[in-house]
């Protein structure tokens, strides 16, 4: 392919992608609870951002909804499908597996039992707008990642194949542990609701001290993806074919593990577990534009945020009043239309 082709192919695909993310939240922030007209946000974000002075048509209680509830939501909405979507390409990457995902080694587990014994805890704390169970979230997410990564290393080595027995294992000793906590829930005191909602996904976006903390996490996490394009690449050859062209694997390995994992951390404290746009999202981006990792990271980070933008809106309006978890969404739309686009393709699954 040229290559003065295929940076055009590049320039228009991310157009796309991104024109997509816009409108998806330009919409997501027109409805919910409150409708508020597409214009009147539009002349409300003008005029703060101070380029344009329109009369003020609009009640106050429609500013406060749009820029103090429902833009913080969406926003988060879009930095967390962003950073799955970019941690599930890392993660299948480095692994050289199709089915890897930002869970795959015991982020999911650790974050859930960080967050359930969070909630037993008789405490109210708060960390820069977050509160005991998204911190708890974080922290377990990152220390599994730890744990796992230590027990698989050999010799100074770290075979994928360790690191996926270890992922397994953990994970299902660590979702034994809460599945112990979550039985006891009634002598602990254990209101079950809030761990349901965390572990099927609910954006708990309260406000913009939130995104300050994670917004940073998930633009560099991206930006160090997109830095590790060509080893990731090198990556899909096996590791002595990596090494071959100079790549240093392990210390490569360790790097693109800590970014995944740092990613999925930053989405799961203010998301919990939502399902499927880390698998989702990198495949389907890959159907279509085909396994270069230059391409793939900034597009997949694009599709994922659109995708999960979407999703929200659509389980906050779907049988409003009540909200459906989004990660139910994510797996009722992103299953049918991952097979769609596999099955209408009209060229080899390439990885």
């Amino acid at each position: 392919m040229p290559v003065r082709w295929r940076r055009r192919n590049l320039v228009l695909v991310l157009c796309l992608l991104g024109g997509t993310l816009g409108i998806a939240v330009f919409l997501a922030s027109a409805f919910g609870s409150v409708n508020i007209a597409l214009p009147v946000i539009l002349k409300m974000v003008l005029n703060k951002i101070a380029l344009f002075h329109f009369p003020d048509s609009w009640s106050a209680a429609s500013e406060t909804i749009l820029f103090q509830i429902r833009l913080p939501r969406v926003a988060g909405g879009a930095l967390v499908g962003a950073a799955l979507a970019t941690a599930g390409v890392l993660f299948q990457g480095l692994l050289r597996n199709p089915m890897a995902d930002p869970y795959i080694i015991g982020t999911s587990a650790g974050a859930a039992l960080g967050a359930t014994v969070a909630m037993t805890l008789p405490v109210s704390l708060s960390f820069f707008g977050f509160g005991l169970v998204p911190v708890a979230a974080f922290i377990g997410a990152l220390l599994t990642v730890v744990i796992v990564y230590n027990l698989a290393r050999v010799g100074g080595r770290t075979p994928i194949i360790s690191m996926l027995l270890a992922g397994f294992v953990v994970s299902s000793l660590l979702a034994a542990i809460m599945a112990l906590v979550m039985s006891l829930g009634d002598r602990l005191g254990l209101s079950l609701r809030p761990v349901y909602s965390f572990l099927f996904g609910q954006l708990s976006v309260t406000g913009w001290q939130q995104l300050i903390v994670v917004a940073p996490l998930v633009v560099l996490g991206i930006l160090g993806a997109r830095f590790f394009a060509f080893h990731l690449n090198a990556f899909s050859l096996g590791e002595e074919g990596a090494a071959y062209l100079g790549i240093e694997v392990e210390r490569d390995k360790l790097c693109i593990l800590a970014l995944g994992s740092l990613l999925t951390a930053a989405a799961v404290s203010i998301s919990g577990l939502v399902g499927f746009i880390g698998l989702v999202a990198p495949h389907a981006v890959r159907l279509v534009l085909g396994p270069d990792h230059r391409l793939l990271i900034p597009a997949a980070a694009l599709a994922g945020g659109a995708f999960l933008v979407i999703a929200d809106l659509l389980a906050r309006t779907l049988l409003a009043p009540v909200e459906i978890p989004v990660g139910v969404v994510t797996a009722i739309i992103g299953g049918p239309f991952f097979l769609y686009l596999l099955r209408s393709s009209r060229r080899e699954y390439a990885f």
